[in-house]
């Protein structure tokens, strides 16, 4: 296992470099050297309270799941056997660190399950497209025709590139220009709702929390654990519902902002490959959202099954 995950890493000019993305990481800094520490005892945490595998198998394809993306600890946690051989799954899950992809699955045995296949592009713009429609006010902005702030980001996915200009301006190729969303808490904080859905259906929140400063990065000061029914109304949990199906999307990371002044919600961002639980939550809330997400997932997979047989 060591050696495959130690595969993801290269070396280049005395960073390490993660292969998929390109992000380069400072192997001696004191900020991440801590990150390393507290997903290692998240790591054996989970390790230690593993239930038997008693669920369905699972190939994840084409590329294997790691222990730090959020679905590894809820397959294991469902029971979950990891297989590489798609012919022997009864579970092909899509996965892949891209923002588009084709569709294509390889041969599966009779009655296999396939997830996320149909998630085949999760751009910004097919983002705030699904948003709209989803939940029927816009967050995509006009840069030549529109006034005022906005957010100016790459369409590419995982970038935190999201930076504040003023319209109109010339476009940019290869980006969106979004609604400037007040999600200020009343301490100041910004705050993203990080919501990972299972089947469409929110299952757990976490709520990262930043200042200004750091608000389009992805650290994080602390992130409290919520429900779902504590964060959204029921007419909101339905819109979350209606976001993933436009994006054709079994299992994913919803990036929410609650605005300020209006009370909106804005679906941002949507993940198929979402690493967590954020390092900044609590251990205890850490264990709770995996073993919440990993009953989601049995459940899920269950009824998805059930179906193919009948």
């Amino acid at each position: 296992m060591t050696r495959n995950w130690l595969a993801d890493f290269g070396w280049e000019r005395g960073r390490l470099v993660v292969k998929a993305t390109g992000q380069r990481l400072d192997p001696l800094d004191p900020h991440l050297l801590a990150e390393v520490r507290d997903w290692f005892g998240y790591f054996f945490e989970v390790r230690r309270s593993l239930p038997p595998e008693t669920g369905p198998t699972i190939c994840f394809w084409p590329e294997r799941a790691r222990p730090w993306y959020l679905v590894w600890p809820a397959a294991m946690m469902a029971g979950a056997k990891i297989v590489s051989d798609p012919m022997k799954a009864d579970v092909l899950f899509h996965f892949e660190d891209a923002t588009t992809h084709d569709g294509a699955a390889p041969a599966t045995k009779p009655g296999a399950v396939l997830v996320n296949f149909a998630a085949r592009n999760i751009t910004k713009s097919a983002v705030q497209a699904a948003h709209a429609a989803a939940f029927g006010h816009p967050l995509a902005l006009d840069p030549a025709r529109d006034v005022g702030p906005a957010v100016e980001k790459s369409e590419g996915n995982g970038v935190h590139d999201g930076r504040i200009v003023t319209l109109p301006c010339a476009p940019r190729p290869g980006y969106v220009y979004q609604r400037l969303v007040d999600n200020r808490a009343d301490d100041g904080m910004f705050e993203d709702l990080r919501t990972p859905t299972v089947g469409g259906e929110p299952i757990v929140v976490f709520i990262k929390r930043r200042p200004e400063a750091l608000r389009f990065t992805n650290d994080n000061v602390t992130c409290p654990m919520r429900l779902p029914h504590e964060v959204f109304s029921p007419q909101e949990i339905e819109g979350i519902a209606r976001f993933c199906a436009e994006l054709g999307l079994d299992w994913g990371g919803i990036d929410l902002l609650r605005d300020r002044s209006t009370g909106l919600l804005y679906a941002v961002d949507a993940n198929k490959t979402d690493m967590g639980p954020p390092i900044a939550c609590t251990m205890s809330d850490k264990m709770t959202a995996t073993c919440m997400l990993g009953d989601a997932v049995a459940r899920y997979l269950a009824h998805a099954l059930s179906d193919r047989i009948e």
